[in-house]
């Protein structure tokens, strides 16, 4: 059993399921979701904001989820990512986290990964970076992504890293309304 966030907001106790499905967010509960696993990961868990993580870049980003199946049907969000152009073909990622119970087999963060990756391709991307937190490096480097520099997010040192391209697809459609073709 797990401690997971409900498509209704609360925290309910869960089994945890090897069926995952990553999509950007597109409906309310999906949202709803979104938002309580980043407030509980990044404000709560890691304490790295005081109230909220929310930033300019959420105005614009594509949220992503990673959803728990439950009898093939989605029920449960279960990770999270961002992705966002910032002009000339190059996107970010960011915001990545994965409910507790759901770390320890990687599946969830490795969908995240090449969701986000592949929705920003299909949308025209020619250059992709995240900002990755130290520990978490290592699992970026074995999912297709070196280290390019750093930078300081919330006063802690973060990986800037940049995916090899060659290695994703496009995922096509991106989300709704998306192109049929990448750009």
């Amino acid at each position: 059993m797990l401690d997971a966030i409900h498509p209704w907001g609360s925290r309910v106790r869960a089994f945890c399921s090897q069926s995952i499905e990553t999509r950007v967010a597109s409906e309310l509960w999906h949202m709803q979701g979104y938002w309580l696993l980043r407030q509980r990961i990044f404000t709560g868990e890691q304490r790295l904001f005081a109230d909220s993580d929310r930033d300019e870049h959420d105005d614009h980003a594509l949220p992503i989820v990673a959803l728990a199946l439950t009898a093939g049907m989605p029920d449960t969000v279960v990770g999270v990512v961002r992705v966002y152009s910032v002009g000339n073909q190059q996107w970010f990622g960011g915001r990545l986290g994965v409910c507790p119970s759901y770390r320890h087999h990687g599946l969830v963060g490795e969908t995240l990964i090449r969701t986000a990756v592949g929705t920003a391709l299909a949308a025209g991307c020619r250059r992709f970076l995240a900002t990755v937190q130290l520990g978490n490096v290592r699992y970026f480097q074995r999912h297709h992504f070196d280290v390019v520099g750093q930078r300081l997010v919330c006063g802690v040192t973060h990986a800037l890293m940049r995916a090899r391209l060659a290695d994703f697809k496009p995922v096509v459609p991106a989300w709704p309304g998306a192109p049929e073709e990448p750009a």
